[in-house]
């Protein structure tokens, strides 16, 4: 007999239903498995208990009522970049370790009325800006698959959550790659959607880049969870039309035979003497096999991008980690790569953030039209295997600290530049056990066909048996 956490999301869901399992038991075995393994992952910076029983005891009053949404009872954790009512909202930053939230996300209130259970916050880098899990607020987060490594960032709590069995699934966001990188570094399912999809209310995006989006260990459940995410607030910008069928039918479709699609696929880096773990390399020629075996055409491509182009996203940036507002007792509360970004933004005139936004746009649309005519784009979704605690991170050097991110994280970036979903897929491992991602890529608002050849990837190279880390005393052993 499985173990709770060892089912799917939606495994656990129908087993609600069916009456084969209660959201309080799911719920109790959450917390006391959090309890035991939290503090070696890193997966939670605040665990909500009594919330989290209390939304389980309402999940199955809805039961008796007859009214199951597709997720009641299953636990979905928000990262702690967002705000929940009445729980500690650090936004991943010591200056704000007392704090506690007033307002509420969209994105909590979605999860929320679809009768998910709300376990915690998961653990996120300050104000959600590296691409590690690393801040003064709490322990790092880290891979199940070698508690010295990484998950990565800045949804790495979140990613360690799910890969741990800390959570059924995980609510993250994106900004940069923000999804993505985890969800390599941790075995798991990640994906970013198109710029629109998701409301960003209360707090918003001025600059486009960030997208709210599902980490789990299936595509199904990805595509789940992207169905209940998927709501706007009046005054929104430039939302998306909602889809014409739930994403999860996209995925459900594999009855009928998928059409030949045109799959682009690239591997060099557009930064200047970045190279690709060879690791990596292997696992994305046997991914491009793999497609070509689906039927598909895996067409060789040119790097879009050339070097600089990506230049304009660091102003960018810089503006962004200026904006929340830091009492001036506790700025030096934060870290030295938060400040040395704080402080270009903070000298960056308006007309220069508008000509950093307007250089961006120009680059995200030469990425667009680059990807146009195919169906699909296949990259690595990251240029190295997850690095250990503490090797990116240099606050010595933030500058030299940033280059090494962008060089972990190369392919990532760009999708977000442009606007344009994309998905990160565990469709390797190394020798050693690490979990090895790679990333597809579809036009805007393709969500749909993306994850219809997601989970037709999925089906041809199941790894789900693998997702789920049990943690003991020597360190971590892949259940499946």
């Amino acid at each position: 007999m499985a173990e709770p956490h060892e089912l799917t999301m939606l495994e656990q869901a129908a087993a609600i239903r069916e009456g084969e399992l209660s959201p309080v038991e799911l719920t109790r075995h959450y917390l006391a498995r959090i309890d035991r393994l939290n503090d070696s992952v890193g997966a939670y910076l605040t665990v909500t208990p009594e919330r989290a029983l209390d939304d389980a005891r309402r999940a199955e009053r809805r039961l008796t009522e007859g009214d199951a949404p597709p997720l009641l009872g299953v636990s979905v954790p928000v990262k702690d970049l967002v705000p929940v009512p009445g729980v500690r909202f650090t936004m991943g930053s010591a200056a704000f370790a007392d704090h506690v939230a007033g307002a509420s996300s969209r994105q909590a209130e979605l999860l929320h009325e679809a009768g998910t259970v709300l376990l915690g916050k998961t653990n996120t880098p300050e104000f959600g800006l590296p691409a590690y899990t690393e801040s003064l607020v709490g322990p790092p987060a880290r891979t199940p698959y070698d508690l010295t490594r990484g998950a990565g960032g800045s949804s790495g709590g979140a990613a360690a959550a799910v890969a741990a069995g800390l959570a059924s699934a995980a609510h993250g966001s994106d900004g940069g790659g923000s999804i993505r990188i985890p969800a390599s570094c941790c075995g798991l399912v990640g994906l970013k959607p198109s710029r629109g999809r998701i409301s960003p209310a209360p707090l918003g995006d001025v600059s486009g880049l960030g997208v709210p989006g599902p980490l789990a260990r299936t595509v199904r459940d990805a595509a789940a969870l992207l169905d209940v995410m998927s709501a706007h607030v009046p005054g929104d910008p430039a939302p998306l039309a909602p889809p014409q069928r739930p994403f999860l039918e996209w995925c459900d479709a594999l009855e009928r035979a998928p059409r030949r699609l045109r799959i682009a696929r690239w591997a060099r880096p557009d930064v200047p003497g970045v190279t690709v773990d060879p690791r990596i390399l292997e696992v994305y020629e046997k991914t491009s096999t793999l497609l070509a075996e689906l039927g598909h055409a895996v067409v060789d491509v040119p790097q879009p991008l050339d070097p600089g182009d990506r230049d304009a996203f660091t102003p960018v940036w810089a503006v962004l980690a200026a904006l929340p507002s830091v009492p001036a007792a506790r700025e030096s509360q934060l870290t030295p790569m938060t400040r040395w970004l704080r402080a270009q933004g903070q000298a960056a005139s308006g007309l220069d953030y508008v000509r950093a936004l307007a250089a961006m746009q120009s680059v995200g649309r030469k990425f667009a039209t680059a990807v146009a005519g195919y169906d699909a784009v296949l990259t690595p979704t990251l240029a190295q295997l997850p690095p250990p605690v503490g090797a990116l991170r240099d606050d010595a050097d933030p500058a030299a600290d940033f280059a090494a991110q962008i060089a972990f994280t190369p392919f990532t970036g760009p999708w977000n530049i442009a606007g344009l979903p994309a998905i990160s897929l565990p469709v390797g491992w190394s020798e050693s056990g690490l979990p090895i991602g790679m990333m597809l890529g579809a036009a805007h608002g393709a969500e749909g066909p993306l994850l219809a050849l997601a989970a037709q990837v999925e089906t041809a190279a199941p790894w789900a048996g693998r997702a789920v880390v049990e943690i003991g005393t020597d360190g971590a052993a892949p259940i499946g």
